[in-house]
């Protein structure tokens, strides 16, 4: 702390306080959001469950739905991963690339996090104004050519050390956050 010194060896009272757990319950809201369908984040070829846990996490925190294909340990790795003991929105679904595109022709903004020439800096990326689905690919191949075509729009995270890219829980969170508005 700046200018602050310990006298008497009693440490300087902080001028920051940290709200407590009854204040963040008031401040927030009292249940789960259940499906608010505005943002639902797809991490359709999902490689570790442990980030599909961090991701339902995140998704409680900004409104969001997750949507993951009926792979025979997704349900296992959401229900470990669900550390808030509460129903979350998840959506299953099924063939992912038709998935995508009737997400598509229903009219929602499709996103895709990926590394391209013509993407959008996660800096300049708008908030969402109507439904939007935030594509993530395999954490070691990306987005598959076959969806490619189905975004409307693409968002890279910048990065300035040797990694290619984020693994899906940090990078579908930071893009939820940018999306929902918060950042």
């Amino acid at each position: 702390m700046s200018g602050a010194r310990a006298r008497d060896g009693v440490p300087p009272v902080s001028p920051v306080r940290v709200r407590s757990r009854t204040d963040l319950r008031r401040q927030r809201r009292r249940t789960a959001h259940g499906c608010w369908d505005h943002l639902v984040v797809a991490p359709l070829w999902p490689l570790h469950g442990v980030n599909l846990g961090t991701l339902l996490r995140t998704c409680d925190a900004v409104g969001a739905c997750l949507a993951v294909p009926r792979l025979p340990w997704v349900p296992e790795a959401l229900e470990r991963g669900n550390t808030l003991r509460r129903p979350a929105c998840v959506h299953w679904t099924g063939n992912r690339v038709r998935w995508l595109a009737a997400q598509r022709e229903a009219g929602s903004a499709v996103v895709g996090v990926e590394l391209a020439e013509e993407a959008v800096r996660l800096g300049d990326l708008p908030a969402a104004r109507r439904r939007t689905v935030v594509v993530l690919g395999h954490e070691q191949t990306g987005i598959p050519p076959e969806a490619l075509g189905l975004l409307d729009q693409v968002v890279e995270i910048p990065m300035v050390g040797t990694g290619a890219s984020l693994n899906v829980a940090v990078a579908g969170s930071l893009v939820l956050y940018r999306l929902a508005g918060l950042l």
